[in-house]
């Protein structure tokens, strides 16, 4: 009896030997990714047709934040930091974030690693509402009627997927996947129906850009439209970690561990159409990022959602942020668009998973 007892003891001071290692590994590899991206934000403001010194504009910022700091800088640079640059990093990391968190709860809901949030028509519904804004020539009215156009599709488009699939009468998320995919074709062929019969060619152009996915021209004023949805979403999902743990083993298994399986699937599939749709509507459409970014944390560091969220926010917002700088800087004859750059990097490596996972299943 005293022997089994101390087996009982020891096992249970292993575990949490066990669990306190395993969050500090997180919690190193959290403030690793929080450096990625402060790097990458400063870096995207230094870089650009006028070159600012790294100290400069780490003071700019400072200076931004009232912390005294003793470093000089001139009034231009200020100005292209803090009114040009700044504005389009931060829109660029919370969309970045956006994406990567949205494609984690997707790839755990769906138990697929190769998914992303645009296969449920979020953002396929939000370029459908851009498309046709663009091509009335609706934009001269206001700025906002695109953004708000854009997130109000793709609401539209999450509802008609949700209700569709209610009326299925199958519970089955792949059944929500497969409805999801359909309307993707559908809005897809819509969209070239209004891109074949644009009535000029700046129209065209216009849908053409916004279809590619890009971060021009953001100011102060989108970076507080889009970050309290963006934020509170993020911040929310992070709530139902657990319960995305335990959905991982399967339905039935979630169920008998208390977790009410349909409310939660709801709760978080609202969540990500929140995130997709209000990033979606500021950047048009950006692919793979929440595709690649998760995907890869999960290979490099497990799936446990308690780190894969936050690490994945983190993640896309860094990578998003590089990217964005890529395509303003290596192609400076081109104007290439940030979504063009991320389906050049993340393609590649979409077709290296797919490869790994079909040896893997050999």
């Amino acid at each position: 009896m005293i022997q089994k007892q101390l087996e009982t003891e020891n096992r249970l001071q292993a575990r949490r030997v066990n669990y306190k290692k395993s969050w500090r590994k997180y919690v190193f590899l959290l403030s690793f990714l929080g450096f990625i991206l402060i790097f990458s934000m400063i870096l995207a403001n230094s870089i650009g047709p006028v070159p600012i010194p790294f100290q400069q504009t780490i003071a700019i910022m400072l200076d931004a934040l009232h912390i005294e700091q003793g470093l000089d800088y001139i009034e231009r640079d200020a100005i292209v930091v803090m009114d040009i640059r700044l504005p389009r990093v931060i829109v660029g990391a919370l969309v970045g974030g956006a994406l990567g968190t949205a494609g984690a709860i997707m790839q755990g809901l769906f138990r697929n690693p190769l998914v992303e949030p645009g296969y449920i028509g979020v953002s396929s519904g939000a370029a459908l509402a851009a498309v046709m804004v663009l091509f009335f020539g609706l934009v001269k009215y206001s700025l906002w009627i695109l953004p708000g156009a854009a997130f109000l599709g793709a609401l539209i488009s999450m509802g008609i997927v949700l209700a569709v699939w209610e009326m299925s009468r199958k519970t089955s998320v792949s059944t929500l996947l497969l409805v999801g995919l359909g309307l993707n074709l559908f809005v897809s062929a819509v969209i070239s129906v209004f891109v074949a019969s644009a009535p000029s060619e700046q129209e065209l152009r216009s849908i053409v850009f916004w279809l590619q996915g890009g971060l021009e021209g953001p100011t102060w004023q989108h970076v507080q439209l889009i970050s309290p949805f963006i934020l509170a979403a993020i911040v929310g999902v992070c709530f139902f970690a657990r319960e995305l743990n335990m959905m991982l083993l399967g339905d039935d298994q979630a169920k008998s561990s208390g977790v009410n399986v349909r409310r939660t699937r709801y709760i978080l599939l609202g969540l990500s159409a929140l995130m997709t749709g209000t990033g979606v509507a500021v950047s048009g459409t950006i692919g793979f990022v929440g595709l690649v970014v998760p995907h890869v944390i999960r290979l490099l560091f497990g799936a446990d959602h308690r780190f894969l969220l936050p690490a994945s926010a983190l993640g896309g917002a860094a990578f998003l942020v590089l990217a964005d700088t890529v395509s303003r800087m290596a192609f400076e004859r081109v104007h290439l668009q940030v979504g063009v750059v991320c389906a050049l990097i993340g393609a590649p490596i979409f077709l290296m998973l797919v490869l790994r996972s079909k040896r893997g299943s050999v």
